[in-house]
């Protein structure tokens, strides 16, 4: 589902990273852990085409994401790409089911029954006439995560989809995260310090400046 090779990425001094090789399979959960500021954040932009890395390459399905123009890239992570940022990135100007209805409405392939039922698999239901400012910190995560799945993407880059949230609540997004695995065929590359988040996963990987070993 994903592979990375020599992916290396630096910011106008020493390498971030550098070295980076993981690949992932369909049904694959696995958790990438490592210090804070070896690049984390960094890579899973990468992996996304977000950020272009100095070195190395990422392959979607066996597509190099690098190599195609903007325009393809965006497509390609449009349609087969799931991402939960860290800082949510939850539009204001739009309600909670059209944010979590915007990846089917950017693919034109819009679909009321799957936003409700995202909704209430991260247990917002009813909250979707809301706006972002009326949501708690934790329910604008979740926000996130539904707009993530809502779509079916194949691959799943998860950027601490928990860090907001109560351990119930936690293990409840992290159970759904794992069924969307399993009952999608996907893969979830899920960054976490969480020691429990990471207990979760198939693998373990931990990142480090010179590349990724198990962990």
């Amino acid at each position: 589902m994903l592979q990375v090779r020599g992916l290396a990425k630096a910011y106008d001094g020493p390498p971030v990273f550098s070295g980076v090789d993981l690949c992932l399979h369909a049904g694959e959960f696995v958790a990438l852990t490592g210090e804070s500021g070896v690049g984390k954040s960094t890579l899973l932009n990468c992996i996304a085409g977000l950020d272009r890395p100095d070195q190395g390459e990422v392959l979607l399905q066996g597509q190099a994401l690098h190599r195609l123009p903007e325009a393809a890239q965006a497509g390609l992570r449009r349609e087969r790409l799931g991402f939960v940022f860290q800082a949510f990135h939850v539009l204001p100007h739009l309600d909670v089911a059209d944010n979590v209805a915007l990846p089917l409405m950017l693919l034109g392939r819009p679909d009321p029954t799957r936003v409700a039922h995202m909704l209430a698999a991260v247990g917002l239901e009813g909250l979707g006439t809301r706006w972002p400012a009326q949501l708690s910190g934790g329910q604008l995560q979740r926000v996130a995560i539904a707009r993530a799945l809502v779509h079916r993407p194949p691959l799943l880059l998860a950027d601490e989809p928990t860090g907001n949230l109560d351990p119930e609540t936690a293990g409840r997004i992290l159970e759904l995260l794992r069924h969307q695995v399993r009952e999608e065929g996907a893969a979830c590359l899920l960054v976490t310090h969480s020691e429990s988040a990471a207990a979760r996963a198939d693998r373990r990987l931990f990142l480090a400046r010179g590349g990724v070993q198990d962990a």
